[in-house]
């Protein structure tokens, strides 16, 4: 528990504020390291807008970054704009360049990672939206690691994770509660998101306290659906205790009830974990013919 709390505190709080601070303060000696060190903060809070994880922070919480960098640019920029292009520098100003064109080429990578995810070059299953009931977050989604841990299984390579959003933004009331009841998302219906026939089903596994997990049944309770028209699986996974509301063999409509999000299995805390895949290989899936990616909302209310 306490690690994602100080990733959330540490890189989507502290840095963004340091680094803003420090291009404000612009105590550089000349123009060129202002650049280096001005398109080094660009390219970190590009790729924190981009990739961080909002829904810990409050969704909107986002908007603070590039909103404060816009005053550090130009009033940075006034400081610097008479400054020498270059000038000698000490071993430590040396030091101070280098550390930045390294963190810039590192985050220039990342960003690129970012973008490369945002699109497939695969063929997808357009589904429904398997939830009806409130505003929902992609957490995990889309076809780079920066964007979908999953990326790196093959199986899940396109697996989607979705949280619910409360009416301030955030997943749940607190930061990382142990009360399942406080996440938004905990015992929303969940619909069948294709018309086809249930394959596999689990049920009768606990619903766990955040952040216990249990890797021995990852997928928790969950329906493996052979939705028709493609030859993959569907899987829905971590459900509610006792609310599984089908059975393999019955075919499932579209719309169809067919259980509840939950907290069973390999889950670190309530979300539904949806992915489809076919001869042990991830399929690409799309919802409405969108191709959902982290940090997407879709608002059903």
């Amino acid at each position: 528990m306490i690690v994602p709390i100080l990733y959330v505190i540490v890189i989507q709080i502290v840095l963004p504020a340091a680094f803003i601070y420090s291009l404000w303060r612009a105590k550089t000696e000349n123009r060129l390291d202002w650049i280096i060190q001005l398109l080094f903060t660009i390219t970190f809070i590009v790729w924190l807008f981009l990739s961080g994880r909002w829904d810990w922070t409050g969704y909107y919480f986002k908007y603070i970054w590039p909103i404060l960098l816009m005053p550090a640019v130009y009033f940075s920029w006034k400081k610097t704009k008479n400054l020498p292009f270059r000038t000698p520098l000490k071993t430590g100003q040396k030091v101070s360049r280098g550390i930045y064109i390294f963190l810039l080429l590192i985050f220039g990578l990342y960003n690129i990672n970012v973008f490369s995810g945002y699109t497939t070059g695969d063929d997808a299953i357009d589904l429904d939206f398997p939830l009806q009931e409130g505003t929902y977050y992609v957490g995990h989604g889309g076809s780079s690691t920066q964007l979908n841990y999953h990326n790196g299984y093959e199986p899940q390579q396109y697996a989607i994770d979705i949280v619910a959003l409360n009416s301030f933004g955030f997943r749940a009331n607190g930061l990382y509660p142990k009360d399942l009841e406080k996440y938004a998302i905990y015992g929303d219906t969940l619909y069948a998101p294709c018309t086809g026939e249930v394959a596999e089903i689990r049920e009768g596994l606990p619903d766990l306290t955040p952040p216990e997990m249990n890797p021995e049944e990852p997928e928790g309770n969950y329906v493996g659906l052979n939705c028709e028209g493609t030859e993959a699986t569907l899987y829905i996974a971590h459900m509610q205790e006792d609310s599984v509301a089908v059975s393999e063999g019955d075919t499932v409509k579209t719309g169809e009830a067919i259980g509840a999000v939950g907290n069973s299995g390999n889950t670190s805390e309530p979300h539904l974990h949806i992915h489809a895949e076919k001869d042990g290989v991830g399929v690409p899936i799309t919802f409405d013919n969108a191709f959902l990616t982290r940090n997407d909302l879709i608002r059903t209310n």
